[in-house]
């Protein structure tokens, strides 16, 4: 497999990776095909697929705030079981990601990550596919570390309509297992930069901001 970066709507491995999204994901999760030319041109947002033989059967999508040395899985899509897609994709987007907090004279010690949570939104069938099911989804993140921000999250539809979109959590890889909170106000200066570029976020995303900002620390919950 290859791990290549796409960086143009006109790639046409972008016109599979966006037809593997439709395929894998709910419509109010997926961009709209030509609203992707800013996003992959922005140096800051990082898609790669998955290639085999030149065929897309994953893609991921991540980013890094130097700033801040935060990072963010977007998203992650397996698109066939049986070819260990799955472990290809974190091996190397952790590996890119070590190099960019490298450059940026720091260590990677922070990630961030939304996850379905099966238990209230047992309906997504996620394009069939066992390796994107929720609950191994869930069980992934855990063994990578990830713990659940104890918050009654709130995602913004990214179809930039008003509306909120429930069933997901906000997680946090710490790089220390035993840490278990973490600063309010990192999680509203990440939550404010990464959604800034939705300009109409529903009156709930609000609410859950200014609930965060109200608070020295929120809790970490293992899955």
């Amino acid at each position: 497999m290859e791990y290549r970066r796409i960086t143009s709507i006109q790639d046409p491995l972008f016109t599979q990776m966006h037809q593997l999204m439709k395929e894998i994901f709910p419509p109010e999760e997926v961009l709209e095909f030509e609203l992707w030319k800013d996003p992959l041109e922005d140096p800051g947002i990082h898609v790669y697929v998955a290639a085999n033989n030149d065929k897309v059967v994953g893609a991921t999508e991540y980013r890094y705030y130097e700033d801040f040395n935060v990072a963010m899985t977007d998203f992650t899509i397996i698109g066939v079981a049986g070819l260990g897609v799955g472990p290809f994709l974190a091996n190397k987007r952790l590996e890119d990601l070590h190099k960019m907090a490298s450059l940026n004279g720091k260590k990677l010690e922070r990630m961030f990550a939304e996850i379905y949570d099966p238990y209230r939104v047992e309906h997504y069938e996620f394009g069939g596919i066992k390796p994107m099911d929720p609950y191994v989804r869930r069980e992934v993140l855990a063994h990578f570390g990830y713990k659940r921000i104890d918050i009654p999250y709130v995602h913004p539809s990214w179809n930039n309509d008003g509306e909120p979109v429930s069933g997901l959590d906000l997680c946090y890889l710490p790089f220390d297992e035993n840490k278990s909170s973490i600063q309010s106000s990192l999680v509203v200066e990440f939550l404010k930069r990464y959604y800034s570029v939705l300009s109409n976020k529903p009156v709930s995303w609000y609410q859950m901001i200014e609930q965060l900002e109200a608070k020295d620390k929120v809790a970490l919950i293992r899955f």
